[in-house]
């Protein structure tokens, strides 16, 4: 156990090099602030109104397929494009930089029932989200002029999901985005002077320690990361080395289904809601090269800090200073450890 978790103190975040304050003599503070009323999940199998259920046609003019599984398509409305990059402008003095993006962006459907989240549907049925998920960072990666899949979920209104149909978006672009960019950076230089990859220490600790982990199976673990900015945060890791969707084994893709089915299922029961988050996966780039630091894993950010009414805000010092937490990690691994993975 960490010494002094019960004053303020800082912890550094190795895999992006940058430090957050935490403050547990906060979390008693009074809330006169916003509160949001949470939003009702949706109870109907089939919305004749979404532009995502099958047979429906979506905003772009493009008709669903009756689909009865996974359905994946490429965006009506595309934050990139694909084709040929052109070249940068660099300003006299080199301080106004702009360059060409070019990338896929891809939506795909989780299931056709309207209704369902991931923490209801059944593991088959993720597993078969993730076989999708295997094939389009395959595809995806193979293009020539894409070096980064980034697959991600918004769930839920308060994340800025623009529609409850279960779904996520795939970005795949010509650049490593930052956040990537930065872990890969990490990575390497871990592996560069101990030899041996920076989750797979750092989940070993985890493991051993037992203080910040909410659930395990066979092939992965789920804790809430010693370093941690969002209130329940997660960090999902592999129990072997594996460094991309493509990697993962039969066994392995039904292991990560069956962990996403639990976090989640402990995230509605916690403040009995469905909870929004952004979950995303980072897995090494698509260049071709072997990039034997990169381990795959998977971050939630939730945004609820106390209740389901109470958000956590990203402002003031958090933006002009540095990440700052109330509740400690701890707190917040054993919190959602008492929570069932039935659904309430």
């Amino acid at each position: 156990m960490l010494q002094g978790t019960n004053v303020p103190h800082r912890r550094y975040n190795p895999l992006r090099r940058q430090w957050i304050l935490v403050s547990p003599q906060r979390t008693q503070r009074p809330w006169q602030g916003e509160v949001s009323k949470p939003v009702a999940a949706a109870e109907i199998a089939y919305d004749p109104a979404c532009y995502l259920c099958p047979g429906n046609t979506r905003l772009g003019g493009h008709v669903n397929p009756e689909y009865t599984g996974v359905f994946a398509f490429d965006n009506d409305y595309a934050a990139l494009l694909p084709g040929e990059p052109g070249a940068a402008t660099v300003s006299s003095d080199g301080l106004l930089i702009a360059e060409p993006e070019v990338g896929v962006c891809r939506v795909v459907c989780f299931h056709p029932n309207h209704s369902l989240t991931l923490s209801q549907m059944e593991r088959k049925d993720i597993e078969a989200v993730i076989e999708v998920w295997r094939e389009e960072t395959a595809t995806l990666g193979a293009r020539p002029e894409i070096n980064s899949v980034q697959i991600f979920e918004n769930r839920g209104a308060m994340m800025g999901s623009s529609n409850p149909h279960p779904h996520c978006q795939i970005w795949s672009t010509g650049h490593v985005p930052d956040e990537p960019l930065a872990e890969g950076h990490a990575q390497k230089d871990y592996l560069d002077k101990h030899h041996s990859t920076l989750l797979s220490d750092y989940r070993r600790q985890e493991l051993m320690n037992g203080e910040r982990v909410v659930c395990e199976n066979d092939y992965f673990v789920v804790v809430v990361p010693f370093w941690a900015v969002w209130p329940f945060e997660t960090l999902v890791l592999a129990k072997t080395h594996v460094g991309s969707f493509t990697d993962l084994s039969t066994e392995q893709a039904a292991g990560l289904a069956d962990i996403l089915k639990r976090i989640t299922t402990r995230y509605d029961n916690l403040f009995q809601v469905s909870f929004p988050y952004t979950m995303g996966f980072h897995q090494r780039p698509t260049d071709g090269q072997p990039y034997p630091e990169w381990e795959f894993h998977a971050h939630f950010y939730p945004p609820l800090l106390r209740s389901a009414e109470v958000k956590k805000f990203m402002v003031g010092f958090e933006m002009l200073g540095m990440p700052q937490r109330d509740i400690t990690p701890e707190k917040a691994a054993e919190m959602l450890r008492a929570c069932s993975e039935e659904r309430a």
